[in-house]
């Protein structure tokens, strides 16, 4: 793998783990979903009018009935409203950390559907690997659940990762070549709209702001938010989706070691051991799926 490849895979790992801890500060001031959908608007509108500039087109190969277009809409169901909008729910009760392990297993989720569901090879290595991380992440579960995490905000963060891995299963092509951008901010405004009609609906709206909720809500808009999507498409373009998904091992550490950082959450023995586990288990599923 290039150097190039392995700064990029890094950079997305360490802004993708950082998103739950900025998370639990934004969730802690506002209402989760009133705050995911600002965060989308703002974000989908820098990302449109930056591609406009750029000079691409809202036309995607196909028309707005063809399968880009289908993906831009799966994707920003289930990736922005679905997968986020749990999540930011779910950390109103279960601590950055949890939420970020449990998000991370959803390339083994991946890998297990696709065995399961959709006749898709696995070595017996690859079994083994997909027990494992699952094992990992299931230990580190039990260990937060007999600590007092709560039960429905885990349950959560699970239909969350679950969403994303079937979005991931059957869209393919969200990427735009040449549209990226545009791709992008299309997928947040699909984000943005349907968790402002759930947040209307289900929430009651309220906000405290501080400079702290100001920092975490811009963090989150611009780097794991947009930077984090871009470095995403651009690493899949250059090793392929498989290949650096690879880079997915590394989200359980870093998810733990910025939450401790950022918010001082206790890391104890299990939650090591159960994160060392996860991420061989997520590991060799990737390698496994990087040989198929």
């Amino acid at each position: 793998m290039a150097l190039k490849s392995l700064l990029l895979g890094l950079a997305f790992a360490l802004m993708w783990s950082s998103a739950f801890a900025t998370a639990r500060i934004i969730v802690a001031d506002a209402a989760p979903l009133m705050s995911l959908a600002a965060r989308f608007a703002l974000t989908g509108i820098v990302a449109i009018t930056a591609a406009r500039l750029m000079g691409q087109t809202w036309r995607l190969p196909g028309g707005w009935r063809g399968a880009q277009a289908r993906a831009v809409v799966v994707f920003g169901l289930c990736q922005n409203a679905l997968y986020l909008g749990l999540n930011f729910v779910a950390m109103q009760w279960i601590e950055g950390s949890l939420a970020a392990i449990i998000a991370s297993s959803m390339p083994l989720m991946v890998a297990g559907l696709g065995w399961a569901f959709m006749g898709q090879r696995t070595s017996a290595l690859g079994v083994l690997g997909l027990v494992t991380g699952m094992a990992g992440v299931a230990l580190i579960m039990g260990s937060r659940l007999s600590g007092g995490a709560d039960p429905l905000g885990i349950a959560l963060c699970v239909l969350g990762a679950l969403a994303l891995a079937i979005a991931t299963l059957t869209v393919k092509g969200a990427s735009g070549a040449g549209n990226l951008l545009m791709v992008v901010g299309l997928q947040m405004l699909v984000g943005a709209v349907t968790l402002a009609v759930t947040s209307a609906v289900i929430e009651v709206p309220h906000l405290t702001l501080s400079p702290r909720w100001i920092a975490a809500f811009l963090y989150q808009c611009f780097v794991p938010g947009l930077a984090a999507t871009l470095i995403w498409f651009s690493l899949v373009r250059q090793i392929g989706a498989v290949r650096a998904a690879t880079f997915h091992f590394l989200n359980p550490a870093f998810g733990v070691a910025i939450a401790a950082a950022l918010l001082g959450e206790a890391v104890g023995p299990t939650d090591l051991i159960g994160v060392v586990i996860a991420m061989a288990g997520i590991l060799i599923v990737q390698r496994e799926r990087a040989r198929a």
